[in-house]
């Protein structure tokens, strides 16, 4: 998969964990992808300053995003 498709996957499902981040008054963004191994995202709004945000992004944004690119080992959230 060539790093275009794999960013478009990652945005894919970015997009399909972005309405329940809203619903909590939150979004999140893509920042990178290093090595097509790393992806690296801001979380914002509510999700920011929320006490569950790095459970979030384990077992939401995480799995979402490797469901997508099987090949991306970890997702980080890269405080503003």
């Amino acid at each position: 998969m060539d790093s275009e498709q794999l960013e478009e996957n990652v945005l894919k499902a970015l997009d399909e964990i972005r309405p329940f981040l809203q619903s909590d008054g939150g979004d999140i963004s893509l920042l990178s992808i290093e090595d097509g191994k790393l992806v690296k995202v801001q979380l914002q709004g509510a999700c920011v300053g929320c006490s569950v945000n790095q459970m979030t992004l384990r077992s939401g944004v995480e799995m979402t995003i490797k469901k997508h690119a099987p090949q991306i080992e970890e997702v980080i959230n890269i405080e503003a």
